[in-house]
């Protein structure tokens, strides 16, 4: 018996030797449609070659694509466990060309693959076709043989294939195989077409129109072909079984559920087992594509997911987490075709492990509400939709989680009243909201997270994606179109553009619709909606417009180097100055990084250097950033820091980089920084390149901060400096490494010079300040009184030259002053058997007077002062004689 993986390499072998691109699945998350919840066909990842827009270097394809159907237009969730054929994940088989073969070709590769490679009988097989499709009927005529009676003509939307209301479509050929009389069922078209008789295996779409606004059809320039054969369905009739859940690697998931559970597989408990094992699937395939739990979104998706599966792990009477223990059966099937399951199997099993605990915390509580609430309700009676609230508001219950578990009792829940419900709640949220003390206009940005819900973030793993203009937002009002030279901000459903937080900058780039072109200028966060402000630069923009959106990619990858490295920096910084060091703020800009924290004194040269040693040892070990999706208590539990003064909500993205080795005992393959952070970051440190300290500061009260750059800006700033100090040896007469030396050299002899002219000027002062010679002492009121004008001295040369009068003198008082470029400082000394009778200070304050300028100060024996006007310098000296005669 040939496996489901035999079976999808067959089909990917025969049209490798086809000539086909054998092409990877895309993810899960699809990048280029954003009218899609998760990827649920084929074709999605080739959407753009199909519509012309995007060119390839193959023109025929093949590939196996994992697919979810659980939410959105598309959701199977329900029915998932219960029916043969539902799943939320499952495998689309298709072979696409691109404007190469067209229908005679398609059906000859479908019927041979099936009847030969397959060995699928050929009269158990029969085709439906769209009613005017002659050309598909004439050709299953010719290449299988089918008679008219075998080739169903369909006249409705089940055979015509279409993109949307306008752009790709056509016509489309299904294949059915044939149970068997023994089973009810009708083939399609009849009344009995929904029987389990004959069954859908393959859907071959012929792209060849092009539809427009007015109904009106073109045949297209590039026709195209489009299949899609689910690898479950066409791996349980090749098995020979009837049912989806019976197939191989179905079995082997299931097995491995009821060997965790020790509950029969087959028994009347069936139905849990077989929930578990799609559900591991898609919660499986989703984690590894980068979708996390959350309360909104895609996140919001997983999540109920997840807790479906773990209300039938309950059921089974699983008294501990069991879905993370059937992870490594589920690797072990599929791993080997979708490698990235390995590569996040360690956090595929935490993220379930994680959940299942905290939900189970209030699983059995939920239902104890629910039994209690259903135990007084007449048989048969629906759950009231205020109960189903109760059980979703207080419990994080979904409506179909609920839903789910009266199925069993025949019971159904009243959806009006729960929708009653949950508006009552979101009225009381906003008008809460409405008082909060945010700005004025800022409703607007509430009524939109209410209609539309919070922006889906995709910029952890892509700088470019697709979404839909939800709105545009100018002076505080909603817009229907912009056009060019307009500013606002522009709303979509999901955005890989980063919005400003946590001192990470908002992200810039562009975004693109059919008829114009906006540069996005910041992005910012409000209410959960990202804002991205932008100015039209072509054409114009409207609401409800699919867009392509771009960020600045060589921007994004430095703010991604400066974050990094502030954690870095923070780890670096507790080590080398303590653990009270604690992040008080920082800036995660394009051009440099800023970093505030706690400490009470400034960084000595030494610390600074031992900080920025230790950050580029980090980014030279070029270890994997890691990120992991937990509560905050049990983030805090492991030792990550949190940022002073966030808020964080039921989970956090914990962030870890760089490993320590040989730092002392049972520290060896640590995790070196480890902190709580929703920006965006490297995925190696090396990415960094390099960090350079520009230094420290003070910030503000027993805050230091540090700046610093990191990559090209650092290498930049390095090769200035490089440049300068080359300049500078040149200019000194000798090699850089000698530069040091070479100026405290200089500085010595400097200082040498500045005491030879110190004493220079002292002599020529006392000679008489170049006159032919110095004026004589004179007597006031008693007092021997020395007073001179000098040139050619500096104010800071007074005290010595005055100092030498006073020892000539022996008693006496003196002012001198120093004509600085028009301006005067002015000295006075009173030996010391006077300072009773005058003070210095008395005679400097009058001079100042005189001189234009303000008071003047020291000690009874010397002071000092200065003044405007050196010219004045007779009136000074008067007014100073005028104060030794009063003394």
């Amino acid at each position: 018996m040939a496996s489901l993986n035999d079976i999808r390499s067959t089909f990917l072998d025969y049209f490798r030797r086809n000539g086909h691109e054998v092409v990877d699945s895309s993810p899960l998350v699809p990048r280029n449609d954003p009218t899609l919840m998760f990827t649920n066909s084929g074709m999605v990842q080739f959407k753009n070659l199909f519509t012309g827009v995007e060119h390839r270097d193959y023109s025929r394809a093949a590939t196996s694509q994992k697919c979810v159907r659980a939410g959105g237009k598309h959701n199977d969730l329900d029915n998932v466990g219960y029916t043969a054929r539902h799943h939320t994940f499952f495998e689309m088989l298709g072979n696409f060309s691109f404007g190469d073969y067209f229908k005679d070709q398609a059906i000859p590769y479908a019927w041979e693959l099936l009847t030969r490679d397959f060995d699928i009988p050929k009269d158990k097989l029969l085709v439906t076709v769209y009613h005017t499709d002659d050309e598909a009927a004439e050709i299953w005529k010719k290449v299988a043989g089918l008679p008219d009676e075998r080739i169903i003509r369909i006249p409705t939307s089940d055979n015509f294939w279409q993109m949307g209301p306008t752009g790709p479509c056509g016509p489309c050929t299904e294949i059915f195989f044939d149970h068997g009389e023994q089973i009810w069922g009708g083939p399609p078209g009849s009344p009995e077409e929904d029987g389990d008789r004959f069954i859908e295996i393959w859907n071959i779409v012929f792209m060849q129109n092009e539809q427009f606004e007015d109904g009106s059809m073109r045949a297209l320039d590039m026709q195209s072909i489009d299949t899609g054969m689910g690898l479950e369905r066409i791996g349980a009739l090749l098995q020979g079984k009837h049912d989806n859940y019976d197939t191989d690697l179905m079995r082997s998931l299931i097995e491995a559920s009821a060997n965790a559970t020790s509950v029969d597989p087959d028994g009347p408990k069936n139905v849990h087992h077989r929930v578990i094992a799609d559900h591991l699937r898609s919660t499986s395939f989703l984690i590894a594509d980068g979708v996390m739990p959350s309360n909104d979104g895609r996140g919001y998706v997983l999540r109920r997911i997840m807790r479906r599966a773990m209300r039938h792990a309950h059921l089974l009477g699983a008294q501990d987490p069991l879905m993370y223990r059937l992870v490594p059966a589920l690797v072990s099937q599929m791993g080997q075709a979708y490698p990235e399951l390995g590569r996040a199997q360690a956090l595929i099993t935490e993220t379930l492990k994680l959940e299942e605990e905290r939900f189970r915390q209030t699983l059995e509580r939920g239902l104890r509400l629910l039994e209690d609430e259903v135990q007084d309700l007449p048989e048969g009676a629906a759950l009231p939709g205020d109960a189903a609230f109760k059980l979703y508001d207080t419990y994080g219950f979904p409506l179909d989680l609920t839903q789910d578990a009266l199925r069993e009792q025949g019971r159904t829940v009243d959806t009006d009243g729960f929708d009653a419900a949950m508006a009552e709640q979101k009225a009381k949220a906003r008008a809460a909201w409405s008082g909060s003390g945010e700005q004025a206009d800022a409703a607007i940005w509430y009524d939109l997270a209410e209609d539309h819900g919070a922006t889906e973030f995709l910029g952890y793993d892509t700088e470019k994606a697709e979404g839909v203009v939800l709105a545009l937002v100018k002076d505080g009002a909603q817009a229907e179109r912009a056009a060019k030279g307009d500013t606002m901000a522009i709303v979509v459903n999901q955005t890989p553009f980063y919005a400003e937080a946590g001192g990470q900058v908002g992200d810039t780039g562009t975004l693109r619709t059919e008829t114009g072109r906006a540069r996005i200028t910041d992005t910012k966060k409000v209410a959960g909606v990202f804002l991205h402000m932008a100015e039209v630069e072509e054409g114009e923009i409207s609401a409800t417009q699919p867009a392509e959106l771009e960020v600045d990619h060589t921007r994004r990858t430095t703010i991604r180097a400066n974050h990094s490295a502030t954690h870095l920096l923070h780890e670096a910084l507790r080590r080398a100055l303590g653990d009270h060091v604690a992040q008080r703020g920082s800036l995660n800009a394009p051009d440099r990084l800023r970093f505030d924290f706690s400490h009470g004194k400034a960084l000595s040269p030494e610390e600074i250097d031992r900080v920025e040693e230790e950050v580029n040892a980090f980014i030279r070990q070029n270890a994997a950033v890691e990120t992991r999706i937990m509560t905050p208590d049990a983030a805090r539990d492991l030792g990550a820091q949190a940022l002073f003064g966030e808020k964080y909500g039921d989970e956090v993205r914990v962030v870890s980089m760089g490993t320590l080795f040989g730092s002392g005992k049972g520290t060896d393959g640590r995790t070196y920084s480890l902190e709580l952070c929703g920006g965006t970051h490297v995925r190696q440190t090396g990415d960094i390149g390099v960090f350079v300290a520009l230094g420290d500061s003070a910030s503000s009260a027993g805050v230091r901060r540090i700046e610093a750059l990191t990559g090209e800006a650092a290498f930049a700033y390095l090769s200035e400096q490089d440049r300068r100090m080359g300049a500078l040896a040149a200019e000194l007469n000798t090699q850089p490494g000698e530069v040091l030396d070479r100026v405290q050299a200089l500085k010595d002899e400097r200082r040498k010079l500045e005491n030879e002219v110190a004493q220079l000027r002292r002599q020529l002062a006392m000679a008489g300040g170049g006159a032919a010679e110095a004026p004589k002492a004179r007597e006031v009121n008693g007092i021997a009184f020395h007073a001179q004008l000098l040139s050619g001295v500096t104010g800071k040369d007074l005290a010595g030259i005055i100092d030498e009068h006073k020892a000539q003198m022996g008693s006496g008082a003196v002012l001198l002053i120093a004509d600085t470029g028009g301006k005067a400082a002015v000295a006075a000394g009173v030996t010391g058997d006077l300072v009773a009778r005058v003070s210095a200070v008395d005679l400097v304050r009058a001079a100042v007077e005189k001189l234009g300028g303000k008071g003047g100060g020291g000690r009874p024996d010397f002071a000092q002062g200065g003044g405007k006007d050196a010219g004045a310098s007779d009136a000074a000296i008067a007014a100073a004689e005028t104060v030794l005669k009063e003394a």
